[in-house]
């Protein structure tokens, strides 16, 4: 119920859940990365975390939990906020008053789910029934093969780095705003604003790089 009535509860929540989303998303790109890099530690990781039961029991639950429950959450306040800007403006300021990424967070966040499913599409779907439909057996070496022929379409890819681009403006504003929702307010604060701003250009970059990388860098069938 406060999550409902309360709108401080409805932004912590929203922030909370950002910062859960932000935290899988590095390691996320630590795990992908190493497929540059070394393509056997990328087997040995994504054999594990496709593989171990509290991954695939617990954690990955909780993971599609979170997704949908933020991306819900977001939608709600952008409602909430808009219902409650009761005075209308002859003429809006724009840029003069916020920055792109800051108004556009609900246009930035449904591209960003919508490559979500893009991505479910591409892996975690084909993992399912790899694993639970088909039935293969085990295979530890199948996943950097698999992983990098998913970037052979320079349309999938083009998809891909238009995706990033969006997640980067929607981390550039998002990331350090979920720690003011929480209340960090100290003298960290000023440093912490820092590394979320590196933050949010550095990983959706990284991700970019791996796709384009993995796009002129095939393996024969």
């Amino acid at each position: 119920m406060g999550l409902i009535n309360s709108s401080i509860a409805r932004k912590v929540a929203m922030a909370l859940s950002g910062l859960f989303l932000v935290f899988f998303l590095g390691q996320h790109f630590v795990i992908n990365f190493t497929s540059v890099i070394a393509p056997d530690t990328f087997n040995s990781w994504s054999h594990f975390m496709g593989t171990n039961g509290l991954v695939q029991g617990l954690l990955q639950p909780i993971l599609i939990f979170g997704v949908v429950f933020h991306f819900v959450m977001g939608f709600i306040l952008e409602i909430k906020n808009r219902n409650a800007r009761v005075v209308k403006y002859a003429k809006y300021a724009g840029s003069t008053n916020s920055s792109w990424a800051s108004r556009n967070m609900i246009i930035s966040g449904l591209v960003i789910l919508a490559f979500l499913g893009l991505h479910f599409y591409d892996f975690w779907i084909p993992e399912m029934i790899h694993k639970y439909i088909e039935s293969h057996p085990e295979d530890a070496t199948r996943y950097y093969a698999e992983t990098v022929h998913k970037f052979e379409s320079p349309v999938r890819v083009g998809l891909y780095v238009l995706s990033f681009v969006l997640l980067m403006f929607h981390l550039w504003h998002g990331f350090s705003s979920a720690f003011q929702s929480v209340g960090f307010n100290n003298k960290y604060s000023k440093a912490l604003q820092g590394f979320t701003k590196f933050y949010a250009i550095v990983i959706p970059l990284g991700f970019i790089f791996i796709a384009l990388y993995h796009h002129f860098n095939q393996i024969p069938h």
